[in-house]
């Protein structure tokens, strides 16, 4: 057993990570250990970058145990570069988190000033400075290359600054001087954020916390209406919105509601969140209040501006949409579910069922499927399909014949009426060895039920044995 993590008293005794237990305790008797459990870390990382979204959307991790953030544009909204470490090193403590925090120019400094008791503010011009006493570990090398690089006298950043770079890069590769320029601006390096980074964002920080699901819904509608303008400007609609609320102790609840058009009226966005609330209202736990709210759009399409009709009659479609919306930030987006045409001339393929909102954007539901043009063309279809077409056991006075009885789920059939066959064959590139030709018939038994049969391959084919299937059933 050894050590992964210790706190500044254990460091005092001079012990470290990666350190023996046994030899540990040899070293200071009444060590206090809990065995590591690094779900639970990566969890308490996860919602420690949650709460820094009130800074800044660009949250990044930092391996495990540290955060990178993009403050670029954000640190006036809170005073300054200053005020933000304060505020970030105040709130942290109160949690009972001691953090180390270093604001500099690029990612790679400031995270060696952050890990390495560097400056908590560097500029720009105090990089090469601010990098120069701390030691070689801190440009995120290998431990291999940085016992390499010890072994030849380069222990600090300022032993390689002003070393020749060829000698360097061909003894220990390229990595060494890509992480120094990285470090000094020289080379770009951009953060990847752990979450989508929203088209739009408003936000509203109280200075009471609110408590209420009604306030909560009366400040997202307020927060949607400042949206509206930014929406119009764009000619978009917005088709996923995220709520987020920022609770006292550091706690944040994220509430997502979808759209199945694009969406910008306040009243509707607020109608949605209201009922994803009443959904989730127990686990919407309030404690102390919340301080923060920010509603954020996910994603936007283009907003199709329609004239109302002279007389007041509507098509439907609005209310439809609206209907789903609702619908599906109560019980989910896949709730709700419609069939969407497939480009296949097999049954059990000509069509897939999708999330209603998915559907009304690849379909036009006034449109009925097939189109009149093409229904005298196609011989009745069932009103249900079975989900596999299930193999039957077929008897006929002719082999390429209709059935006279059939056996389906032990239950022998006998046919009074037959109508048929409607041969379909697979798509032209399709290999017909592979897929080959059904006929079709529809079929009544002495006890008036209606079933859709079909006979699978050819009998002038001697290569491949007919079989038959049971694939839906007719009112």
């Amino acid at each position: 057993m050894r050590i992964t993590a210790l706190d500044e008293s254990a460091e005092g005794f001079g012990l470290r990570a990666g350190q023996g237990l046994a030899e540990a305790r040899a070293i200071c008797a009444n060590l206090d250990v809990v065995e590591a459990d690094p779900a639970a870390d990566r969890a308490l990382l996860d919602a420690i970058a949650d709460w820094c979204d009130r800074y800044t959307p660009l949250v990044a991790l930092d391996g495990d145990d540290g955060l990178m953030l993009d403050i670029t544009g954000c640190a006036h909204l809170f005073g300054g570069e200053e005020k933000l470490i304060e505020d970030v090193d105040r709130r942290m403590t109160a949690f009972g988190l001691a953090v180390r925090i270093a604001v500099g120019p690029t990612p790679g400094l400031a995270r060696a000033c952050s890990r390495f008791d560097g400056p908590r503010r560097v500029a720009p011009a105090e990089a090469v400075s601010a990098l120069y006493p701390l030691p070689i570990s801190a440009l995120r090398l290998d431990p291999q290359t940085v016992m390499n690089l010890a072994r030849v006298g380069l222990k600090t950043i300022g032993d390689i600054i002003p070393a020749p770079r060829p000698p360097i890069t061909r003894r220990f590769g390229p990595e060494p001087m890509l992480r120094l320029d990285q470090a000094l601006g020289r080379e770009g390096e951009p953060i990847s954020p752990r979450r989508h980074v929203p088209i739009l964002s408003a936000e509203r920080r109280l200075a009471d916390p609110i408590m209420t699901e009604d306030q909560i819904l009366d400040i997202a509608g307020r927060l949607a209406a400042g949206l509206k303008t930014s929406l119009e400007a764009r000619g978009e609609g917005g088709r996923l919105f995220e709520l987020l609320v920022f609770r006292v102790d550091g706690k944040v609840f994220r509430i997502e509601v979808g759209a199945s058009a694009p969406l910008r009226d306040p009243v509707r966005i607020r109608a949605l969140f209201q009922e994803r609330l009443s959904v989730i209202h127990d686990d919407l736990d309030a404690g102390f209040g919340f301080e923060l709210v920010r509603l954020n759009v996910l994603l936007s399409e283009p907003f199709e501006v329609r004239q109302a009709a002279l007389d007041s009659q509507e098509d439907g479609r609005e209310d439809l949409t609206r209907f789903l919306d609702q619908v599906a930030a109560r019980l989910g987006e896949r709730a709700l579910r419609l069939p969407v045409p497939l480009a296949s001339h097999w049954p059990e393929k000509a069509s897939i069922h999708a999330p209603a909102a998915d559907a009304l954007k690849t379909t036009d539901l006034a449109v009925a499927w097939p189109p009149t043009s093409l229904r005298p063309m196609r011989a009745l279809r069932p009103l249900r399909l079975l989900h596999r077409p299930e193999e039957v056991e077929v008897m006929s006075v002719v082999p390429d014949g209709p059935p006279a009885s059939f056996r389906w789920r032990r239950v022998q059939r006998r046919v009074v009426r037959a109508e048929g066959p409607e041969r379909l064959s697979p798509e032209w590139w399709v290999d017909g060895e592979d897929a080959p030709p059904r006929d079709y018939f529809r079929i009544e038994d002495a006890e008036g039920q209606r079933f859709w049969l079909y006979r699978e391959g050819l009998y002038e084919r001697r290569t491949v044995t007919p079989n038959w299937f049971l694939q839906g059933f007719f009112a």
